[in-house]
């Protein structure tokens, strides 16, 4: 979703009109301060504050997707508590209290905002281009969730309900192809049938779910690369953007890794021909999570590594798709059939994805075998 980036750059906004009275709730003298539209987020409004030798970030929590704002700071805080009685050393990005002990201030307009620390030295990769910030940040997301292995996921409150459900996706879509009127409905024909092609990935998704085949774990669930900061050395040092750790599967983490990391061109892009999978980028992802979980993933989450790609790439595919047939009520529409082409890229890499299994198998293996003979020259 898109916390921040660092490397954006911002107009100044004029204080007397906007922020005074939340900053000042922070307990930051207002006429030392300049606030800035900062970032690439597409759901949220952030702004960097900066003054006094020192700088924050300043977020509107969009209130149009997550409809319970209080849920985000409780979840937050409850992580905090646990991580910083349990590893404190740790680099976690929470939301700073106001002079009244609270995470969030509602404005007199009835908008929500939340202030964090600025992170000094960092940045924000947007075009993946480096296999080895792809294996950085699989080991930061690998560890957030290690981390909190024994943290006790009830305590946290879904901040999106049913965010990677596929059979609710799978539903929707249905209920779309049922209302939409006959011209999308032929427009959409080969990316309908490429939905049913692929039919076993449902399968797939409901048996483990429905089963319990998997545990619910803390995961971040949304894990572009711009949710990862990174020092001038391409070290990755924390997770931003964590409006959406909740319960889940990590297969959410890891399959969003494999969707958005593994293709040079992004689900923007409308020459399919640019499609492809950077398979080196697989064994980094695989790598560097198992390095953080692979002591703790049951057998069956380690079999359905290489199915969290397919989950993840089906599923938004199948939610563009459902948006075109529904009149981009969702996404919105740049373009006439934008969000059609959006479909169509991802079908098209999930395609690629699925051709590449069997090298993704033998990657594995050549891994795992790596790790093995490690371990036994200690």
């Amino acid at each position: 979703m898109g916390f921040i980036n660092l490397l954006s750059m911002f107009d100044t906004v004029n204080h007397d009109n906007m922020f005074d009275d939340i900053l000042k709730r922070f307990g930051l003298n207002v006429a030392e301060y300049q606030t800035s539209p900062f970032g690439s987020g597409l759901i949220n409004h952030t702004y960097k504050v900066t003054g006094n030798n020192e700088a924050y970030i300043l977020q509107q929590i969009n209130t149009a997707v997550f409809t319970h704002p209080e849920n985000i700071a409780d979840n937050l805080a409850a992580v905090k508590r646990y991580l910083g009685k349990n590893n404190p050393d740790y680099l976690f990005v929470a939301p700073l209290q106001t002079t009244d002990g609270e995470l969030i201030v509602k404005s007199s307009d009835g908008a929500f905002y939340r202030l964090f620390p600025f992170i000094e030295g960092s940045h924000t990769v947007n075009f993946l281009q480096d296999k080895n910030e792809a294996f950085e940040a699989a080991v930061q997301f690998g560890r957030f969730t290690l981390l909190l292995n024994h943290f006790d996921i009830k305590q946290l409150k879904y901040t999106l309900s049913d965010f990677h459900n596929l059979q609710l996706r799978f539903d929707q879509f249905k209920t779309a192809s049922q209302n939409a009127d006959a011209a999308k409905l032929a427009q959409a024909g080969a990316e309908i049938k490429e939905v049913y092609n692929h039919f076993d990935i449902l399968q797939t998704y409901n048996q483990a779910v429905n089963n319990n085949e998997i545990p619910l774990r803390a995961v971040h669930h949304d894990t572009k690369i711009n949710n990862v900061l990174f020092d001038d050395n391409h070290k990755a040092l924390c997770l931003v953007d964590l409006d959406t750790v909740m319960p889940g599967y990590y297969l959410s983490d890891v399959g969003d890794m494999m969707r958005t990391y593994l293709s040079p061109a992004n689900e923007e892009e409308k020459d399919l021909n640019k499609i492809h999978i950077r398979e080196d980028f697989f064994r980094a992802i695989y790598k560097g999570y198992m390095a953080e979980m692979g002591d703790i993933l049951t057998e069956t989450e380690k079999q359905l590594f290489i199915f969290s790609g397919k989950l993840m790439i089906y599923m938004q595919g199948l939610r563009f798709l459902t948006d075109f047939l529904n009149n981009d009520v969702y996404y919105g529409a740049q373009y006439p059939g934008h969000n059609l082409t959006r479909a169509k890229n991802q079908f098209k890499l999930l395609t690629e994805y699925v051709n590449a299994e069997p090298v993704f198998k033998n990657m594995i293996g050549s891994v795992n075998r790596e790790i093995l003979a490690a371990a036994n020259q200690k």
